[in-house]
């Protein structure tokens, strides 16, 4: 396990050698929807220029800097410059497995939808997956250090988003257009006046409450 505070760069994949994949989650937090998971490989010698300069902790960008990387990483795609697995877990395997073990489930989901084996991948956080199939390194603030994660972190938080303000418009009264899912005052107030929908996280508090679940 290693910790990083840095600008991101391609250090940690140099070390690590051979086929390295980032990987980093979105929505681990929220009262409503999936936890998502992204693994993203760069090619070093390819990426243009301006956009691994770009490229930074998702929650160090704005909403239109998120999305405009993301479209250019998707494109990339084609020419095998960027590769990428996306996975999640529903908000049922949550409340099922607990949320740790369903965001290893979405990052084995993501890394065998990356349509190539690694030969090592870099995790944000101190907590390793289990049977990714390689080498694991842990890094504490990596979204912040490598390269790899700070990109499979702009995907991460994007899909989830984008998935967000797809249920939005079906739930519209608990603002997840703006909070995502997240336990805002208003979210909150709405849970109260209406109850919880079928995406929320009904082991999360206050959902946990009988008292919400009853009103």
């Amino acid at each position: 396990m290693l910790y990083c505070d840095s600008m991101p760069d391609f250090a940690h994949e140099r070390a690590a050698r051979g086929i390295v994949a980032g990987i980093d989650e979105a929505g681990r937090g929220p009262l409503a929807g999936p936890v998502v998971a992204a693994a993203v490989v760069l090619d070093r010698k390819r990426l243009p220029r301006d956009l691994r300069d770009a490229i930074d902790d998702s929650k160090k960008l704005s909403r239109l800097t998120r999305e405009t990387i993301f479209v250019e990483l998707r494109q990339l795609t084609r020419d095998g410059i960027v590769t990428i697995g996306i996975g999640a877990a529903s908000r049922t395997e949550i409340d099922t497995i607990n949320i740790l073990q369903a965001t290893f489930l979405a990052m084995r989901r993501a890394v065998a939808r990356l349509g190539i084996a690694p030969d090592c991948v870099l995790v944000d956080g101190n907590r390793a997956p289990p049977a990714l199939g390689c080498r694991v390194t842990t890094l504490i603030g990596g979204d912040a250090a490598s390269l790899s994660i700070a990109a499979a972190s702009i995907v991460a938080k994007v899909v989830r988003d984008r998935a967000m303000m797809r249920l939005a418009r079906r739930y519209p009264d608990y603002g997840w257009a703006s909070n995502v899912g997240y336990g805002t005052a208003a979210h909150i107030a709405a849970l109260g006046r209406l109850g919880p929908t079928p995406h929320h996280r009904l082991s999360f508090e206050p959902l946990a409450q009988r008292s919400l679940l009853s009103s």
